[in-house]
């Protein structure tokens, strides 16, 4: 009867961890691919951890009294056992970390070596710096923005739309982004926490994040590396809106004259922008 009501509780355990780990609405792909990994994970984990301390509770306990320990006997099955599940373990842990990492969503990975030109020609053409390292979107209708970092701001730039903005950061839903990330200053890094998005951003070069929201709203981004006194100030926010009304928002930037800034934000906004115009290609 003991040894029943513990089995049932560890089986309650285990129910009630997988429950904890079970994950939220994912927000975008990206982060419902690393939820899923890591939840996929969390799964092999606890069972080999519940195994593990109840195999080192169970000898504590029923050896505790032992004053004449003996020397364990060999036991190849077991050791050929625990040497292939092992091993099991490991190939699952290692392929489904591959799937997951070498996705475009989570590894967006430049395009080859003679590729890259092209692929240059065909962003770097309405971006605010000529750099290298930018990735060219293979959707005819994915969004690209242009993500600069100074110190302490951002500046987002729509190409197609000639459009700049230090304080929102706007994408369609449902939509392919590639978001082109580049520095002015010292190395900063964009984070999303809530989308899963995560990328340095380093002066002279390009990093592309591509991104596809799944859910509409506002989220927090900010800086992920630190770049200076200013660093716990550089936020903004990312806001996911339907198609529709993203080019509704556009359309209001145009006509305000492009330039979608907040307070005091303007005047540090078009400094950027003439400062990043100015550098040589």
């Amino acid at each position: 009867m003991k040894r029943t009501r513990l089995g049932l509780f560890g089986l309650l355990v285990v129910a009630l961890l997988f429950a904890a780990v079970e994950p939220a609405l994912a927000q975008s792909i990206n982060e419902r691919m690393i939820t899923n990994l890591n939840q996929s994970l969390l799964y092999v984990a606890i069972p080999i951890t519940i195994l593990v301390e109840a195999i080192l509770i169970y000898t504590v306990v029923k050896y505790r009294n032992n004053d004449d320990p003996q020397p364990t006997r060999e036991n190849r099955r077991l050791e050929i056992t625990w040497t292939i599940t092992t091993a099991i373990i490991l190939l699952f842990v290692g392929l489904a970390s591959f799937v997951v990492l070498a996705n475009p969503y989570i590894s967006l990975v430049p395009d080859a070596a003679g590729q890259q030109p092209q692929a240059q020609q065909q962003v770097g053409a309405d971006l605010l710096i000529n750099q290298s390292g930018a990735t060219a979107p293979t959707e005819g209708d994915a969004v690209e923005v242009e993500i600069i970092a100074y110190q302490w701001g951002w500046t987002f730039h729509y190409p197609e739309a000639g459009v700049n903005s230090s304080s929102t950061l706007a994408i369609p839903n449902g939509t392919d982004v590639y978001l082109h990330t580049t520095s002015t200053d010292v190395i900063h890094a964009v984070h999303v926490p809530e989308l899963g998005l995560k990328q340095d951003s380093i002066p002279g070069q390009y990093n592309t994040i591509k991104t596809n929201a799944t859910e509409t709203g506002s989220y927090q981004l900010y800086c992920a590396e630190f770049c200076g006194s200013g660093h716990s100030g550089m936020l903004a926010n990312m806001t996911v809106l339907p198609p529709e009304e993203y080019q509704t928002w556009l359309d209001e930037q145009e006509s305000s004259g492009g330039n979608a800034s907040a307070g005091g934000n303007a005047s540090s906004n078009s400094s950027a922008i003439g400062a990043v115009s100015a550098k040589p290609a």
